[in-house]
């Protein structure tokens, strides 16, 4: 694939108001597989890291995300965002990486490829079953534990506290956490650690929607960027007043401040 093949697939994709360069740097890296430069809007592909087409597309939807990102930054901020000093993966990147990746599953320009990966494919199923799904039926048992023992203690003038922090030696969020989940109707097939996620959802519609999502084969980021309430949009123009009110109370803070240190060197 050359620079003009992988930019035409990526715009098939979804579509960007920003015009963006892709660069196959024909060398080999040890740090990274690509970079995206946000002032240039230049993605940079070291495509002497890949064995093979596949590898480089997922790389190159990668950094194009990050343009994306970039790109709905500005928007955001009327064209002032600093999108070069922002934490790059994020929740929000990460769901978005995702559906990206999805979409390019639908077009068949991309593939996982466990289908010719047997063993792998096998092993995953192994992991699925005998491991993800056996570890959240125990930490279903677990919580159930966990909840006698409270019952005991009380029954026993035993403080349940002290018990899980000096006897059990067990962080106390853990504990509240494993017995809380103990107590939703979650499927232990999500993984445990999905099963924590769904149960900090507060509506039970949601909860299940959310573990149907899951099970569906949508990634975690991608569950959690659902679950993120919007924020309601505030248009450009109060977004700008807004920072030009700060600006100006910094500026006049600034201002004072540099009157006493004037005032303080002439005394000397």
């Amino acid at each position: 694939m050359n620079n003009d093949a992988i930019k035409e697939l990526l715009l098939k994709l979804e579509e960007t108001s920003i015009d963006f360069t892709v660069t196959l740097s024909g060398k080999e890296s040890n740090k990274v597989n690509g970079l995206y430069k946000p002032e240039t809007h230049e993605i940079i592909l070291h495509n002497k890291n890949f064995k093979s087409d596949n590898q480089l597309v997922y790389t190159a939807i990668h950094e194009y995300t990050h343009h994306l990102l970039t790109e709905k930054k500005l928007d955001e901020t009327g064209g002032l965002g600093n999108c070069g000093k922002s934490r790059a993966h994020t929740n929000e990147f990460w769901a978005k990486f995702h559906s990206l990746l999805e979409i390019a599953e639908k077009q068949g320009v991309y593939v996982i490829g466990l289908e010719d990966a047997p063993e792998l494919a096998a092993l995953t199923d192994d992991i699925k079953k005998n491991y993800l799904e056996k570890n959240g039926n125990l930490m279903l048992e677990f919580g159930k534990k966990l909840a006698e023992a409270h019952k005991l203690c009380e029954q026993a003038n035993i403080r349940y506290e002290d018990y899980i922090d000096r006897v059990l030696q067990l962080p106390r969020t853990t504990a509240k956490t494993i017995t809380k989940i103990s107590n939703e109707n979650l499927n232990p097939a999500v993984g445990f650690e999905n099963m924590k996620m769904i149960s900090r959802i507060p509506d039970a519609q949601k909860r299940n929607e959310a573990e149907q999502q899951i099970l569906s084969g949508k990634s975690p980021d991608t569950v959690r960027s659902m679950m993120v309430k919007k924020s309601q949009e505030v248009d450009v123009k109060t977004r700008l007043e807004k920072e030009k009110s700060r600006l100006e109370k910094t500026i006049s803070q600034l201002t004072s401040r540099l009157e006493i240190v004037n005032e303080s060197l002439s005394n000397l």
